[in-house]
């Protein structure tokens, strides 16, 4: 396999669960103690040798980009109050040989569309997606982890946690044959089953590294649950022509798609941060 630099961040969805808060401010920009949520991703990406990140942006997501750019104003203010430590904390949001692109989703079209619309940045290369709903605190980063799963197995890799059978429903679930105790071989993948259809209780979440290929069946692939394009129809796809793999992670996710999955994690990283 190629190697991996380039991550694309779906950022393009409207935040409803956290309204009024994302009235005027994109939810991922929604702090976790002392760092949006994308930020957490982006440093996650990063860990894992990425030095293009590539972001799907919608109207009112203006915010993430200027948290990426350089701010002038605010380090000239704090360089003349000799706030040194600030200073280096703004600077380092981004490291200098990692750069930023944007592109818009010109329709609430789905996830599957939104990864779809990085086709023309991505190319011909294997890439990472994250989705910083998923708020993943591990010792290893765990776009590390894949992408070294990936270069190991030579095919698409999908973090999967196993999930109770009555939460099939909120996931995309696989199916397959055990490779290892961290790994299987996914013949099936499933949008959202209802949990008497589902034919398994490893469920994916937002972290992926895939193959270019996945881009062609994204665009054959119509409508799905919800009336979307869903990722999860353009991998079942891709999964006949090619390896897919499911790689159960090393970590601890918070479910930052919802307040209680949010509020756990601002509590949880935030006694980390004061070694309580």
């Amino acid at each position: 396999m190629k190697p991996i630099r380039k991550a694309v961040f779906p950022v393009a969805g409207l935040g409803t669960r956290f309204l009024p808060a994302t009235k005027a401010m994109p939810k991922e920009m929604l702090p976790i103690v002392d760092k949006p949520l994308i930020q957490y991703a982006v440093e996650e990406a990063i860990a894992a040798g990425v030095t293009e990140l590539i972001f799907i942006t919608g109207r009112n997501k203006r915010a993430i980009e200027d948290h990426f750019d350089r701010a002038p104003e605010l380090e000239y203010e704090l360089t003349a109050k000799n706030k040194h430590e600030l200073l280096r904390c703004v600077q380092d949001v981004i490291p200098r040989h990692v750069s930023c692109i944007y592109t818009r989703q010109p329709a609430a079209l789905g996830l599957g569309h939104a990864v779809l619309c990085a086709a023309p940045i991505v190319g011909n290369e294997p890439f990472l997606v994250l989705l910083a709903d998923d708020l993943i605190d591990a010792s290893t980063p765990v776009a590390r982890q894949l992408v070294e799963a990936a270069h190991q197995h030579n095919g698409s890799i999908i973090a999967i946690q196993q999930v109770a059978p009555e939460e099939t429903n909120k996931y995309g679930i696989i199916a397959g044959k055990m490779v290892n105790a961290s790994t299987t071989h996914v013949t099936q993948i499933v949008e959202k089953p209802a949990p008497a259809d589902a034919p398994s209780t490893q469920a994916v979440v937002g972290r992926y590294v895939l193959e270019p290929e996945i881009f062609e069946h994204l665009r054959r692939t119509q409508a799905g649950v919800g009336g979307e394009i869903q990722l999860t129809d353009g991998i079942s796809s891709l999964l006949q022509n090619q390896n897919v793999y499911g790689y159960q992670y090393e970590g601890t996710r918070y479910d930052c798609g919802s307040k209680a999955g949010f509020f756990h994690a601002t509590l949880e990283i935030g006694r980390k941060y004061h070694g309580l």
